[in-house]
């Protein structure tokens, strides 16, 4: 009786290994500071449905959407601590850890979207997801996505890089976007995304700088008419997951992850493609006025921002080179 009871209690500890093996389910939260239905959201909560199914539920996934988790900065911080497991997160954001990503950060570095999206499907890159892998930042890199392409809005039409002197241009508050204006003869005016629409009602700025869906959805076309293919930032943003979470996965989990992650790389460009279409379509309709420089007048841009691209590509000449270089 005694030794059954000694066995029963010896083999106790393994059942709850064995139990603790079955059981040890990988809980990811995703972070977004883009509402639901923005097209990187979409592709990240298909990756989340591939992931708990092609996991066989072994890996849950949950998507919080609209910055409900605190900014990307905060978010970061987040995955950092261990709170939040992956994220979509903007280069700006790496570029003091991993200075390589600020090549991507420069002004005209690709010459258009198809361009740049050459050159996150090949080696440079993956070796961009590598740097951020191997860095300081305690994040895996796995894919890209598609922020559009940054081009001008105002009051006043700009049909040549004359008509820009002097006005007051809204930016991101990072030293390169703000010289990247000045330099093309513009007022580069440091601002947080809410202020803008008060700002062009009330004349503090002439106009601001991004992509069609979010002139559209922040309702900046009601005060800025003019919008002007330049084409001067074209910014793709990595999707990254925890180290620790990495960690935690098997070897099979980490290359599940990894070609969910892939996937939904390919798929958020035809949403985003769609998402900027439909964009035009409805500017178009309330009025706004689309202006598509001629190869000499995008030029005369790409031109006065040379400067931009020799103080802050310095480090990085051979990257830029090779990035040109693909056709």
């Amino acid at each position: 009786m005694d030794f059954k009871r000694t066995l029963l209690i010896a083999a106790l500890p393994l059942a709850f290994c064995l139990s603790g093996v079955a059981q040890a389910e990988i809980k990811i939260k995703f972070a977004e500071v883009h509402p639901a239905g923005y097209p990187p959201v979409v592709a990240e909560q298909d990756m989340g449905k591939k992931l708990q199914d092609q996991s066989n539920g072994d890996i849950s996934f949950k998507m919080f959407a609209g910055g409900v988790l605190g900014s990307e900065k905060e978010v970061v911080e987040q995955l950092q601590s261990g709170a939040v497991q992956m994220t979509r997160v903007s280069l700006g954001i790496l570029g003091p850890v991993v200075p390589e990503t600020n090549a991507f950060n420069l002004p005209f570095v690709f010459r258009d979207q198809a361009h740049m999206r050459k050159i996150i499907d090949g080696e440079i890159g993956q070796e961009m997801l590598d740097k951020i892998t191997h860095s300081d930042f305690n994040m895996v890199a796995l894919a890209w996505m598609d922020g559009g392409t940054r081009n001008l809005y105002t009051k006043k039409p700009v049909r040549q890089i004359a008509d820009l002197k002097g006005m007051k241009i809204r930016v991101q508050g990072n030293p390169v976007f703000i010289d990247t204006i000045n330099d093309m003869g513009g007022n580069g005016i440091a601002m947080a995304t809410g202020e803008i629409f008060s700002a062009l009602q009330t004349g503090v700025i002439d106009g601001a700088e991004n992509n069609t869906p979010t002139f559209l959805e922040h309702n900046h076309y009601q005060n800025a008419k003019y919008f002007t293919w330049t084409d001067h930032l074209i910014l793709p943003e990595p999707i990254v997951i925890a180290k620790t979470t990495w960690l935690k996965l098997s070897p099979e989990q980490q290359a599940l992850v990894q070609k969910v992650a892939r996937e939904a790389q390919m798929e958020e460009r035809i949403l985003w493609d769609k998402k900027s279409s439909d964009a035009e379509t409805k500017l178009k309709a309330s009025g706004v006025e689309f202006i598509t420089l001629s190869p000499e007048q995008k030029k005369a841009f790409y031109d006065a921002t040379q400067p931009v691209r020799d103080k802050y590509g310095a480090d990085y000449k051979d990257l830029i080179s090779r990035i040109e270089a693909v056709q």
